[in-house]
C-alpha cells in the first residue's frame, strides 16, 4: 500500500519476516488466540523466532550479543509485527527498551545475566513506571525504595504494566529522594529472588499479551541491582522516550495498514447494486483518504526514525509521528467498519478487532493530548503543561 524505498538489505529482511508472520503468527492471535490470552509458552516460542528476524535483538550492538540493526530497518520490521498483531508487537517493543536499558545503563553483572534471555527470546521483562495517579508526569511517582544497608526495600504500586504476567524481572522506577527530578533511580528485580504480585487488566482489546498491575510491599533488593546511577531515572527515562513513541506510531501504522488491506480486499469482492463496491464512488474515495492517511503516517514515522539513527534530536518529529500515525489508526479502522457494513461489526471479519485495537493505540507512551504539548513547546519554546 504505497511505495517504500528500501535497500536492498531491507527489502529482504521484511520479506522474510512477511512471510514468517504470515505462515506462524496471523492466526494464532487471530483465530486460536483471538481475545484471548496467549500463554507463556507460547509468547516465549514466538519472541525466540522473531529474534532471529532482528527484533529485540536488532536494538543491540554487537558488542552486547545484538544485532546492531539501525533504526530505520527496525522501525520496518516492527510495523510488520504490528500489522500482524498489535498484541504481538507488545512483548517485542517492551523486551527492545527492557534491553537497550540493560545494554546502556545496567553495571555489568546484569547486563550479562539478564539481557542474553531478552536477546534469544527466552525470558520476559517489565517496565514499571506508571501507577494509580501516575501517567505521563513521572515526576510524581510515589513507589518507594528506601535505603537499608546494603538493599533497598521497595514498596508501591504500578499499574498498566505491559508484560506483567510473562515476566521474568521488573526494572522498576522508585522514589529514593524527595528531589522531584534528582530523587528518582531504578531498579532491577528479579521475580524469583526478590517476587512481586501480578494482576493481569482485562481491557477493551490487547488482551491476547499481559497488561498487569504490579504490587511492591517491602521488596527488598540488593543495591547492586541499581540501573544507572542514584537519582538519574528521570533523565534516563526521558531519553528512551523519543525511540519507544517511534515504536508506538509503528503500531498505530500497522493496525491502520491491516485495516485498510482488509477493506481493500472487501471492497473487491463483495457486490452490491451489481457490482463490486470498489466501484462505488463513495468507497473508492473512502479508500484513497485510508490509504494517503496511512502513508503520511508511514512518512512521519520513518522520518522519526532515521533522525534518531542518524542521532539528530528526534523529540518534536517523534511526537507527530506517535500523534499522527495513532489517531490514523482509528480513524482508517473505524472506515475499515463502514466498507464492511453490518458484517463490519461481527466476529466473522477481522476490521472488528482492528477497530477495537486502534482505539488503544493514542493512549500508550503520552496520550494524543501530551503529544500536541509537546510539539507546541517545541515550536514555541513555552511548556504548556
Amino acid at each position: 500500500m504505497g511505495h517504500v524505498f528500501r535497500t536492498e538489505e531491507q527489502q529482504g529482511a521484511v520479506d522474510g519476516l512477511k512471510r514468517y508472520l504470515a505462515d506462524e503468527v496471523n492466526d494464532v492471535f487471530h483465530k486460536q488466540y483471538r481475545d484471548q490470552f496467549v500463554p507463556r509458552e507460547k509468547m516465549a516460542e514466538l519472541m525466540g523466532k522473531l529474534t532471529q528476524f532482528g527484533l529485540v535483538s536488532g536494538t543491540i550492538s554487537e558488542e552486547h550479543g545484538g544485532m546492531g540493526i539501525d533504526w530505520l530497518t527496525m522501525i520496518q520490521l516492527f510495523e510488520e509485527v504490528a500489522a500482524t498483531s498489535i498484541d504481538m508487537s507488545v512483548p517485542v517493543l517492551i523486551n527492545s527498551f527492557g534491553a537497550l536499558m540493560l545494554s546502556k545503563l545496567a553495571p555489568q553483572h546484569l547486563r550479562e545475566r539478564y539481557l542474553p534471555g531478552l536477546l534469544d527470546g527466552s525470558s520476559f521483562v517489565s517496565v514499571g513506571i506508571s501507577e494509580p495517579d501516575v501517567g505521563s508526569n513521572v515526576l510524581e511517582i510515589k513507589t518507594r525504595a528506601r535505603r537499608d544497608g546494603d538493599h533497598y526495600i521497595i514498596s508501591g504500586e504500578k499499574t498498566w504494566i505491559s508484560n506483567g504476567a510473562y515476566s521474568d524481572f521488573l526494572i522498576c522506577t522508585c522514589r529514593t529522594g524527595d528531589d522531584p527530578r534528582k530523587g528518582l533511580t531504578h531498579f532491577l528485580l528479579d521475580r524469583k529472588e526478590h517476587p512481586y504480585e501480578v494482576r493481569n487488566i482485562h481491557k477493551l482489546a490487547w488482551n491476547s499479551q499481559s497488561t498487569a498491575q504490579i504490587f511492591l510491599d517491602d521488596v527488598r533488593v540488593p543495591a547492586t541491582n541499581m540501573i544507572g546511577n542514584e537519582g538519574e531515572a528521570l533523565k534516563n527515562t526521558l531519553s528512551f522516550f523519543e525511540r519507544s513513541r517511534v515504536f508506538v506510531a509503528g503500531q498505530g501504522l500497522g493496525v491502520a495498514r491491516r485495516a485498510l488491506e482488509e477493506a481493500v480486499k472487501y471492497a473487491k469482492e463483495r457486490k452490491q447494486h451489481g457490482k463490486v463496491i470498489a466501484g462505488h464512488q463513495l468507497i473508492s474515495g473512502m479508500l484513497a483518504d485510508m490509504a494517503t492517511k496511512v502513508d503520511a503516517a508511514r512518512l512521519l514515522t520513518y522520518r522519526a526514525a532515521e533522525m534518531i539513527e542518524r542521532g539528530v534530536p528526534a523529540e518534536m518529529e517523534a511526537a507527530m509521528a506517535k500523534y499522527f500515525a495513532c489517531e490514523i489508526g482509528v480513524t482508517v479502522a473505524r472506515q475499515a467498519v463502514q466498507i464492511h457494513g453490518g458484517n463490519g461489526l461481527t466476529t466473522e471479519f477481522l476490521v472488528e478487532k482492528l477497530a477495537r485495537e486502534a482505539i488503544v493505540t493514542p493512549i500508550p507512551e503520552g496520550t494524543s493530548q501530551m503529544q500536541q504539548l509537546i510539539i507546541g513547546r517545541a515550536l514555541t519554546g513555552v511548556n504548556a503543561f
